[in-house]
Formats: structure tokens, sequence, C-alpha cells
């Protein structure tokens, strides 16, 4: 019974995630072009269009673990699960603020405002800190639990 109970909300929230992720792509889309057309800097309009894409990755990256994890089977080892979903997340989150830092970095030298590279220097540094941290809960979590063996 709870099985079927975890199945359809797993289900329910991963559909629910994908929709997000496609109105967020639509919205961005929209959102570009009429501010293209209204006039604004093709730069800054692709540079919003980027920023919302980004977020909609990361939803959908979280729709598809969602979906992978708790809707289809009855797997309920906490380690096994999370060793092989938190790098798909973590990476994708990682990625997201790289470019979002970078975004940020191109933006701000663009606009002469040299004062403020410390918000996406700053943002570059906590994902190279998310990367270190995926990598020692990696090291430090039981392969065993995996089913990987031992080679000897």
């Amino acid at each position: 019974m709870s099985a079927n109970i975890q199945k359809f909300f797993a289900k329910f929230l991963a559909t629910l995630f994908f929709i997000l992720a496609v109105l967020v792509c639509g919205s961005s889309l929209i959102t570009g072009f009429t501010q293209f057309t209204g006039g604004e800097e093709l730069t800054q309009v692709l540079i919003k269009i980027i920023n919302s894409n980004i977020i909609a990755i990361a939803v959908f990256e979280l729709a598809m673990v969602i979906n992978k994890e708790y809707g289809n089977k009855n797997e309920h080892d906490v380690i096994v699960m999370m060793r092989r979903t938190l790098p798909r997340f973590i990476s994708t989150v990682c990625v997201a603020l790289s470019l979002e830092g970078l975004i940020m970095v191109i933006k701000y030298s663009q606009a002469d405002m040299a004062g403020n590279l410390y918000y996406p220097v700053a943002i570059v540094v906590s994902a190279a800190f998310l990367l270190i941290a995926l990598g020692l809960f990696l090291h430090f979590v039981p392969k065993d639990s995996v089913g990987e063996s031992k080679q000897k």
C-alpha cells in the first residue's frame, strides 16, 4: 500500500516538475522575444534567457531524479540511492552555478561594474566547494553497499 502511494506521489511530483521546466523554458523565450522587440540589447536578452534556462535544467534534473529513484523501484537503501542520485543532481547544480557566475562576470565587465565581481567569484567558489564536498562524500561512502566489488 505505501509503495503504491510512494509511486503515485513520485510520478505526480516528477510530472509537475517536468511541466514547470517546460513552462520556464517557454516563458524565458517569450520574455526574451518581447524584450528584444521592445528595444533591449541582444546580449542582455540572451543572458536573461540563459539564466532562466539554467533554472529549467535544474528543475528538469530534479524531476528525473524523483522519477527514477522513487517512481520505479522499491529499493529503500538510502546509501545506494544517495550515491546514485547525488552526483547527477549536484553536478547539474555546479554547472548551473558556474554558468551563472561566468554570465555575471561577463555582465559586470561589460557594464563597467568591477566592484561587483565579488558576487560571481563567490558563486564560482561555492560551486567548487560543492564539488569538493561531493568528492569527499563519494570517497567516504561505502562502495560495498552499491554492489561494487572491491578489486584485489
